[in-house]
């Protein structure tokens, strides 16, 4: 019986360092187990051609230019065709947190070894989620990130106690969207009516975010 060969794992590189993505792709291209689709150095590059594309795994630098990597990890996770991103960032920082909260697959420290950027990519693309960092079975209880970015502006706006005429004006919809996308917000939060989900709101957010908002105030 002839053992069938896997088809190599389609894939895309984003990096604000010219020198870092040569690096990979590199890497990446002597790999057999991988098909490296394109590179790019700045978010919207990446976007534009994912969209286009098919991508099944996507290696990003945290701090991508011009929208950054949560921002375009936010954008992606409202396409269902969306490749599984990767982010390749310094340990020290917090965007593994980040990153996890924003809806990525994985995350790999750019001090570790090449070899633990190659499996974490073969490993996301098998469906896996790979945090070393983080415990993510913790995070994955928590509703809030099951999200979609809609659904936590409108979350982000009902914490201010808006009305549902003024949610309509603050986020440019119609009053019966306003209603469609509560009622939605509602289901997947397990709650019941707007005090909770704005209780819920203040209790579940990331410490990180706590913190540079209060920041802001001071």
């Amino acid at each position: 019986m002839v053992k069938e060969i896997a088809p190599p794992i389609s894939i895309m590189l984003a990096d604000s360092n010219p020198l870092v993505l040569s690096a990979m792709s590199a890497y990446f291209e002597r790999d057999k187990r991988f098909s490296l689709i394109a590179t790019s150095g700045t978010a919207e590059g990446f976007l534009g051609t994912v969209m286009r594309v098919p991508v099944q795994v996507g290696v990003i630098d945290w701090n991508l230019p011009v929208l950054g990597g949560a921002r375009l990890l936010e954008v992606l996770r409202e396409h269902e065709k969306a490749p599984r991103l990767v982010v390749y960032a310094d340990e020290n920082s917090d965007a593994h947190r980040g990153a996890m909260a924003a809806g990525a697959a994985g995350f790999v420290a750019r001090n570790g070894p090449v070899e633990g950027l190659l499996d974490t990519c073969i490993a996301v693309a098998a469906g896996q989620m790979v945090f070393p960092f983080l415990d993510v079975r913790d995070l994955q209880k928590d509703p809030i990130h099951s999200l979609s970015r809609r659904e936590r502006i409108m979350l982000e706006a009902l914490s201010k106690g808006l009305t549902n005429r003024e949610l309509s004006k603050e986020l440019d919809i119609s009053i019966n969207t306003v209603k469609f996308h509560l009622s939605n917000l509602f289901e997947k939060l397990s709650v019941r009516n707007r005090a909770q989900a704005i209780a819920f709101y203040y209790s579940s957010r990331l410490p990180g975010e706590r913190a540079s908002r209060q920041q802001a105030k001071e």
